[in-house]
């Protein structure tokens, strides 16, 4: 990306219980098509030049493997791992802290979200820099510019939702105005971790990074996703993923 001249760290959470998909295996360490689920989008990240760090969040029986693994697939942008915690918010913090570079560009994504494509991520950190309207005020004879908090990726939903509570409707929401979000989000490094503190010292938990910052009165910026970037939560979507997969290597 051209002229980009901050340092950009990716943190990859990837040590969830996995209650939802069974026995056996870690969920981040399953197979799909032959490779480790985990490894599909950490070789993406790999590929963006922009990266130049990748600290994956494992469960401490995994860091092992994982290390193992990942010196096995190349993955060279990967200089250490961070342990997983009881939440998802536990483990991205503890990578977070993880982070020397204070003036960085933290990228956040999914393990398991192997269809995450390097434009997505490229937009995703650009549209980070992209500044909103100038300021009114001019400072030091340049207008000053205000970029976003964070960017969120997400795509439309196509369903109606409605929210229910004991069984009965009691709404139906708006579809025009909702999104599914995904993964990645970007931040600077300063605004992600300020909102961590400040929600970990209240006990505020969410599985959402961007709704930390958003707390705190931080502006996110949505990013038109994809619908094939799905998050692998049951065995029913590893199978979906091995079809879709399929379905591409045929078109190639």
């Amino acid at each position: 990306m051209k002229g980009l001249q901050e340092k950009v760290v990716a943190v990859v959470p990837a040590a969830g219980m996995g209650k939802r998909f069974g026995p056996g295996a870690n969920k981040p360490f399953k197979s799909l098509m032959g490779k480790p689920l985990i490894v599909w989008s950490l070789e993406t990240l790999e590929s963006v030049v922009e990266i130049s760090e990748i600290i994956p969040v494992l469960k401490l029986e995994d860091m092992s493997y994982g290390k193992k693994l990942f010196e096995e697939y190349s993955l060279s942008k990967i200089k250490r791992l961070a342990p997983g915690g009881k939440e998802r918010q536990d483990s991205v913090y503890n990578g977070l802290n993880l982070i020397d570079n204070k003036n960085c560009i933290v990228v956040i994504h999914d393990g398991v979200r192997p269809f995450i494509e390097r434009d997505l991520i490229e937009k995703a950190i650009k549209e980070l820099l992209t500044p909103l309207a100038p300021e009114a005020e001019i400072k030091g004879g340049e207008e000053e510019f205000k970029g976003f908090d964070g960017v969120a990726i997400g795509v439309p939903l196509k369903d109606t939702i409605k929210e229910a509570e004991n069984g009965i409707i009691k709404k139906t929401l708006k579809r025009d105005f909702l999104w599914a979000i995904q993964t990645p989000q970007v931040f600077s490094y300063k605004n992600i971790l300020a909102a961590y503190k400040r929600a970990m010292k209240e006990r505020f938990y969410s599985t959402d990074d961007a709704a930390l910052v958003e707390k705190y009165g931080g502006k996110i910026k949505i990013v038109m996703g994809s619908y094939k970037n799905i998050k692998i939560t049951t065995p029913e979507d590893l199978a979906i993923a091995e079809f879709l997969l399929s379905r591409r290597e045929k078109s190639l």
